[in-house]
C-alpha cells in the first residue's frame, strides 16, 4: 500500500511559509538601499552564490533583466580562474549565501573591495564575511530548512522572495511599465495578454472613413467594399463626427423605402466611442463584449477627435485575444 506523503509535503511548506513571513519582517533600510543604489546603476549588476544559491542568483538575474536592469551571473569557481575580469568599477555585484562564509566567494569579495565595486551581500549571519564586507547588507533570517533541517529549501525560498522584492521595486521606482514589460517578452503567452490595441488595429488606407455629408448610397458602396461592416464617419476638419454600421443600414431601410438622396449625417450614431491606442487588446475585447459591439475607433492618448485606427473584433480573435 502507497504511504501518504501529503503531511510531509505540508510541514515542508509550512516551514517556508514561516520563513517567508520572517523575511518579509526583516526588509528594512538596508533594502531602500539596495534599490536605490540598482536604480542608479550605469552599468551592469552582477549576481553570484554557490550551489543552490548560485541557481536562485541566476533566477534573480534573469528577473531582473526581464523588467529593465541589465543582469547576469557569474560562476563562483570560475571567477578565481579569470571571470573576475567580467567586472568592472561601474557594475553592482549582489553575492547570495546563507552562511555568508562560503569558501567560493571569498576571492570575489576581495576583488569586489579591493577595486571598489559596489557589493550588495544576502546573508543570514553577521559574524560572516559577506556580512562584514558587503557595502549594502541584507540580512536575512536564520530559518528552518525540510529535510532533517539539512537541505536548502526555506533559506532558498527567502533569497528567492528577496529577489523577487528588488525587482518589483524596481520596476516601480524606474517606471518600468506593461508596455515596457512586453518589448522584452515579444513571444508566447505573456506577449498576447500584453498585446495593445496599437498592435492589432487597421490603421491609414484600411479604415473606411467617409464625409458626413455623403449620400448614404455612397456609404452602404464603402461599408460593402471594406467587409468591415462599419464605416467612421469625419467632418471637413477631418474630425470623426460619428460611425455607421451594416446593423444602421437595415434599420434605415426598414424605416424608409426610399432611401435615395439620404444624408449620412442625419443616420449615423454620433460621439463613437474610441479607444486609446495603448489600450490593452484584452480591454478592447471586454469593452466589445459588454457593450455588444464589433467595431472600436482608435485616438492616440486625448485626442479623441481625430481616429488614427479602427479595431474590428476579426483582429482581436485571429490574435487569439479572449
Amino acid at each position: 500500500m502507497m504511504k501518504n506523503f501529503t503531511g510531509i509535503g505540508k510541514k515542508v511548506i509550512d516551514l517556508e511559509i514561516e520563513a517567508l513571513k520572517k523575511t518579509k519582517n526583516s526588509i528594512g533600510k538596508s533594502f531602500n538601499e539596495a534599490v536605490d543604489v540598482i536604480s542608479k546603476c550605469q552599468s551592469k549588476v552582477i549576481l553570484c552564490g554557490v550551489g543552490k544559491s548560485g541557481l536562485i542568483a541566476s533566477k534573480i538575474s534573469a528577473t531582473l533583466s526581464s523588467v529593465g536592469t541589465p543582469s547576469f551571473t557569474i560562476s563562483a569557481s570560475d571567477s578565481s580562474h579569470g571571470d573576475l575580469g567580467s567586472l568592472s568599477k561601474k557594475d553592482i555585484l549582489i553575492l547570495i549565501s546563507y552562511s555568508g562564509n562560503t569558501e567560493e566567494l571569498k576571492n570575489i569579495i576581495q576583488y569586489a573591495n579591493r577595486n571598489r565595486i559596489k557589493l550588495i551581500g544576502i546573508m543570514s549571519k553577521k559574524n560572516s564575511i559577506l556580512y562584514k564586507n558587503s557595502n549594502i547588507k541584507l540580512l536575512i533570517p536564520e530559518v528552518k530548512e525540510s529535510g532533517y533541517g539539512i537541505v536548502p529549501t526555506s533559506s532558498t525560498t527567502s533569497q528567492l522572495a528577496m529577489g523577487d522584492a528588488i525587482a518589483i521595486s524596481l520596476m516601480q521606482r524606474k517606471r518600468f511599465g506593461k508596455l515596457d514589460f512586453k518589448k522584452f517578452h515579444p513571444s508566447g503567452t505573456l506577449a498576447n495578454k500584453l498585446k495593445t490595441v496599437e498592435d492589432l488595429m487597421l490603421v491609414k488606407n484600411k479604415i473606411p472613413f467617409i464625409n458626413e455629408n455623403e449620400s448614404l448610397e455612397k456609404t452602404i458602396k464603402l461599408i460593402n467594399s471594406k467587409k468591415l461592416g462599419v464605416v467612421i464617419i469625419r467632418n471637413r476638419k477631418n474630425e470623426t463626427t460619428g460611425i455607421f454600421t451594416d446593423g444602421d443600414i437595415k434599420r434605415a431601410i426598414q424605416r424608409r423605402k426610399n432611401i435615395k438622396g439620404l444624408i449620412i449625417k442625419n443616420l449615423m450614431t454620433k460621439k463613437p466611442i474610441s479607444i486609446d491606442k495603448d489600450l490593452l487588446a484584452a480591454k478592447a475585447m471586454e469593452i466589445m463584449n459588454r457593450l455588444k459591439i464589433t467595431s472600436l475607433c482608435v485616438h492616440n492618448k486625448t485626442n479623441k477627435k481625430k481616429t488614427i485606427g479602427i479595431l474590428h473584433i476579426h483582429n482581436l480573435l485571429s490574435a487569439d485575444i479572449v
